[in-house]
């Protein structure tokens, strides 16, 4: 049997099992690894930050040029703009030509860019039945004339034999009845001229009435101009009404008088104030971009179009010219009246400057003009006077200058100070 081992020698073997880490070398952190880990930790937030950041805008970009209203090499001073605008020509006279009654084309004398007179034939409808009527029209006539002669005859016999029988009844050689009888024959046939003389008056009436449906069936030009569409031809049935739906014309050619050629523009309400009556006008075909002709205003229509909010003016050519044709385009442009400039002449001496932007260009803020300007990759939020706008092109008086480059269509929200990068074209 083993002797059991005293408690003292068991903790003596114990403690001689211990590592002591006194005894062991420290190891020391490399001096390099802190400095390490910082630069990775920057490199990492540098590389979030670089696609995580906010990516300027992009957006279309136009250049705003300059137009100078007045000055051009010694321009009067009555060529001072203070409207832009744009319309159309269009003819004070215009007429779709037709027929009073319905009938079937068979001739056309006119084509497209033919000049007509007033008056002219241009079209010839089937005629044969009105003209049938109206041969039976004149032989009534005829009838009834044979007849009115026929009976002025026997009135004068009726009146000598009237005036014998009273001689005889004087004397008592014929009877107070043959007397009455004769007279009775006298104004019978008194009677009877007078109603036929009224049947030659109704028939001949008859007659006219079926001369002027002959009439009718002729289609002439109402007046002097030009034929500017050709719409039914020979065989087709023509009507004023439009009897018949689609395979009835309602006109057989349209005619426009190249005399009474205007202007037609809308202005808006901002600026009616600018136009008056009589006001002298430079307007350019769109068809002849470098051609300018004078023009002044006619009249201004005194109502507004609520949808449109403009007011429409009319304005006339000083001289006519052949190249200016209806339905044309037309810029517009309206120059202060001599007897103002008279009054300023310190602003007919100093022509106005004029920028020209695109329409895109402009926007409304609170009810004021704005547009945004690009400088620097940043856009800049600026209250502009815009003087007109056409179809195309608005007209700006202050706010821009020349030269500076202008958002189009700007986004919703845009602020000031975005950064914005130009969409390439």
């Amino acid at each position: 049997m083993t002797p059991p081992i005293p408690m003292s020698a068991e903790k003596v073997s114990l403690d001689g099992l211990r590592i002591d880490r006194s005894a062991m070398p420290k190891k020391e952190r490399p001096a390099w690894l802190l400095p390490t880990i910082v630069i990775l930790l920057a490199v990492a937030g540098g590389v979030t930050w670089w696609f995580m950041r906010p990516k300027p805008l992009a957006v279309e970009v136009a250049v705003a040029k300059e137009q100078s209203s007045g000055g051009n090499g010694g321009s009067a001073p009555s060529q001072r703009a203070v409207l832009n605008g744009s319309g159309y020509v269009t003819a004070r006279r215009i007429a779709t030509v037709s027929a009073k009654v319905t009938g079937k084309v068979m001739e056309v004398l006119v084509e497209e860019g033919m000049k007509v007179e007033q008056g002219q034939i241009v079209a010839h409808l089937d005629a044969s039945n009105t003209e049938a009527s109206l041969r039976l029209a004149e032989a009534q006539l005829d009838s009834a004339r044979k007849a009115l002669e026929e009976t002025k005859p026997n009135a004068v016999f009726a009146e000598q034999e009237l005036k014998r029988f009273r001689e005889l009844a004087q004397s008592k050689a014929a009877s107070q009845s043959d007397l009455n009888k004769a007279d009775a024959e006298t104004k019978a046939l008194a009677a009877k001229l007078v109603r036929q003389t009224a049947d030659v008056v109704v028939a001949e009436r008859e007659v006219a009435q079926w001369k002027q449906q002959v009439d009718d069936t002729i289609v002439r030009a109402p007046f002097t101009g030009i034929v500017t569409s050709k719409n039914a031809q020979p065989g087709e049935m023509i009507s004023p009404m439009s009897a018949g739906g689609s395979f009835t014309r309602t006109g057989i050619c349209t005619i426009v008088d190249m005399n009474s050629l205007e202007i037609e523009v809308d202005v808006s309400e901002s600026y009616i104030n600018r136009v008056q009556a009589g006001q002298p006008v430079e307007a350019k075909l769109d068809a002849y971009s470098d051609w300018k002709i004078p023009a002044k205003v006619i009249a201004i229509i005194p109502t507004a179009d609520r949808q449109k909010a403009t007011v429409k003016v009319r304005i006339g050519f000083d001289k006519l010219d052949p190249r200016i044709l209806p339905e044309m385009g037309v810029k517009v442009a309206f120059h202060s009246a001599p007897q103002e400039l008279a009054a300023s002449p310190s602003a007919a001496e100093k022509p106005q400057r004029l920028v020209i932007v695109p329409k895109e260009a402009v926007h409304q803020d609170g009810g004021k003009d704005v547009a945004w300007v690009v400088k620097d990759g940043r856009v800049e939020r600026r209250a502009i006077t815009v003087n007109g706008t056409d179809a195309e092109t608005s007209t700006v008086t202050a706010g821009i200058n020349a030269g500076e480059r202008l958002v189009l269509n700007a986004p919703t929200g845009l602020k000031d100070g975005t950064k914005v990068t130009e969409k390439k074209s």
